[in-house]
């Protein structure tokens, strides 16, 4: 039987587009059976680790402003255009991610819009909150923005996004992307992704 990936994220984070970026060959060369999880981060982070909010705020923070540099040295060594921050910088990602919730059952789509909503925040420094933002994304991936975005405002598609929200969260995640390994092996962000293909071949 193959390996088992869950990989949950918010696609606000700039470290999990790297990672969700990083991970498609991952999953390609070994053969695990990948699901990709909607959640809100924020909800993660009034949850269980309000520290993110306390070193945003430090102006003098040397690790946070080292993170820049580093994030875009990761993006040079995946390909990716991270034109970040922008304006709209911590982004609210309700919106976006209800989209993706509507999605969860379709993974090809969702993989498909989260490409193009990563590529449309990160590349083209767009508004993630905006919904006509993320319909268009979802059209220029090939999908009915429309009824996703009909879809994305529903109560079942609402709860959804919560329950996974709520299930990282007890499973012990603490930001995006948290990702497991058969169901409780847990690892976090794309630094750890080696990691992840270790025990991934294991």
């Amino acid at each position: 039987m193959p390996r088992r990936l869950e990989f949950f994220f918010d696609l606000s984070s700039p470290w999990t587009y790297l990672a969700f970026t990083n991970v498609q060959a991952i999953i390609a060369q070994s053969g695990a059976a990948a699901t990709f999880r909607p959640i809100l981060v924020g909800g993660v982070f009034n949850a269980v680790n309000q520290g993110v909010y306390a070193a945003r705020e430090q102006a003098d923070n040397r690790k946070l402003q080292h993170s820049w540099k580093i994030l875009g040295d990761w993006a040079r060594l995946a390909g990716v255009a991270m034109n970040f921050p922008s304006q709209w910088h911590p982004a609210k990602s309700v919106n976006a991610m209800r989209f993706a919730a509507a999605l969860e059952d379709d993974q090809p789509a969702l993989i498909a819009f989260s490409r193009a909503a990563f590529a449309a925040y990160f590349g083209a420094q767009d508004n993630l909150d905006d919904p006509d933002v993320l319909e268009a994304a979802a059209a220029t991936a090939g999908l009915d923005g429309a009824a996703i975005r009909a879809a994305a405002a529903s109560d079942p598609v609402k709860a959804r996004l919560r329950a996974n929200t709520d299930e990282v969260i007890a499973r012990g995640g603490y930001g995006s992307p948290s990702m497991f390994v058969d169901g409780d092996d847990m690892y976090f962000g794309n630094d750890q992704l080696p990691l992840v293909e270790a025990a991934l071949r294991r």
